[in-house]
């Protein structure tokens, strides 16, 4: 029997952002860190290595936004493709 909850994709939060050459890596509040291509969001892939660094939580945490690059992840987003 597992007696642990689940964790409702609501309750976890992004934390903190960071690029490698190819992927999006996105650390969660609950201790998860989730990497996806950054073939996945074209926006932030043509985007400068500036661009992706401008970034700014939205919610405290609910989503990411990239006001240079036109992006907007939902963490909900990268938990059902991460």
């Amino acid at each position: 029997m597992n007696t642990l909850a689940p964790i409702s994709p609501t309750s976890v939060l992004a934390i903190d952002v960071r690029f490698s050459d190819d992927a999006l890596t996105v650390r969660l509040s609950d201790g998860r860190e989730i990497s996806v291509p950054l073939e996945w969001f074209p926006r932030l892939r043509d985007a400068s290595p500036e661009q992706r660094q401008d970034w700014r939580l939205i919610a405290r945490g609910i989503g990411i936004h990239w006001e240079a690059a036109d992006e907007d992840i939902a963490v909900t987003t990268l938990l059902r493709t991460g």
